[in-house]
């Protein structure tokens, strides 16, 4: 199947998607509040919750930025906001978010960034994201139960799944950067003892593909070693760009003239939502992020109606309205990047 084909269809089943939660979410709701509610949102409230989005996506690429600039890679912001559009677009449109990072290298490349530092960096961006998602997702469980235990039973499952996948992935992560040639021995040895038992086909080159992935993250440990400043102010850069996605839903809150919750408490509740749902295989988290929104905020919107349009606001700002920004830049990336070779 063709990149081409498989973009078009990861299109066509996000469609779908979004069409079956829109039918889910309202098939027995009256529609004539929801849109009278929206119709009286100030549109200042609009463009400040667009503006924490679009900062949200510029946060990834000022990383970039100063991870290429530690590899005495010189990139242009510009381009690096370029990057992480196309990123976060193919990201919303692939199950899991696995289309994000290798869109991105392709064009990193195409502009003269070599394919192993591109895969390093943003390898590193992940596993910073990961972290800092991990970290809020710690401290609310540690320190925030009064604040769990006011969620749902089903609310509170999918944090805590969502928070132990997180933690999961971060210690596979970082025992493979830490601890490479360990890493390195036990799945190739894991990779043999799979073909043996014919649990898995060496097809497409598998074994030359984990050993070249291994490589990768050999790098990454070197590159931390040599560079832990420089990881510290990223990570911290990184936890300021989460929190100004999640500081959309507070803008929402308040656009309704809400105001008995605290900026803190809101962005609290909106981080835990991320945290159940950024390792689903859905993308998104699409259907699932806002049921545990309706389920989360009901108490604190008050009215079905307000609800249902703090959900449509929020979400539609800081992922649908994403999308379709991205989307457009990625498709102007598309037309005017070419290959410093040409």
């Amino acid at each position: 199947m063709t990149k081409l084909k498989k973009n078009v269809l990861n299109i066509a089943f996000l469609l779908l998607l979004f069409v079956l939660t829109l039918w889910l979410i309202f098939r027995d709701q009256d529609l004539g509040p929801i849109i009278e509610t929206l119709q009286s949102v100030p549109a200042g409230y609009i463009l400040i919750g667009l503006v924490l989005v679009v900062c949200y996506v510029c946060g990834e690429s000022v990383i970039i930025k100063y991870l290429l600039h530690a590899v005495k890679i010189k990139a242009p912001l510009f381009n690096c906001i370029r990057y992480s559009f196309v990123g976060f677009f193919f990201s919303c449109i692939t199950p899991s978010a696995t289309g994000g990072q290798p869109a991105q290298i392709y064009y990193m490349k195409k502009q003269g960034i070599d394919i192993p530092t591109a895969t390093i960096v943003l390898m590193l961006v992940t596993i910073e994201y990961k972290f800092v998602l991990v970290f809020i997702g710690l401290g609310l469980a540690a320190f925030g139960q009064g604040l769990v235990q006011t969620l749902t039973r089903e609310a509170q499952f999918y944090l805590y799944l969502g928070l132990g996948l997180n933690v999961f992935c971060v210690i596979f992560m970082s025992f493979l950067v830490f601890l490479p040639d360990t890493a390195k021995y036990l799945i190739t040895k894991g990779f043999l003892l799979l073909q043996k038992l014919h649990i898995m086909k060496n097809k497409n080159n598998r074994m030359e593909r984990l050993e070249a992935s291994m490589e990768n993250y050999k790098r990454a440990s070197v590159f931390l070693k040599e560079n832990k400043l420089v990881i510290v102010n990223t990570t911290l850069i990184t936890f300021v760009q989460r929190i100004l996605l999640f500081l959309v839903t507070y803008v929402v809150y308040r656009s309704f003239g809400l105001s008995g919750l605290s900026a803190v408490t809101v962005t609290l509740l909106q981080a835990a939502i991320s945290v159940s749902v950024d390792m689903l295989p859905l993308p998104g988290g699409m259907g699932i992020s806002e049921r545990l929104f309706l389920q989360i905020f009901s108490p604190i919107f008050g009215g079905t109606a307000l609800t249902l349009s703090g959900m449509l606001m929020s979400r539609g700002i800081s992922y649908y309205m994403l999308i379709i920004i991205s989307g457009i830049v990625t498709c102007i990336t598309h037309l005017t990047v070419t290959s410093k070779e040409e």
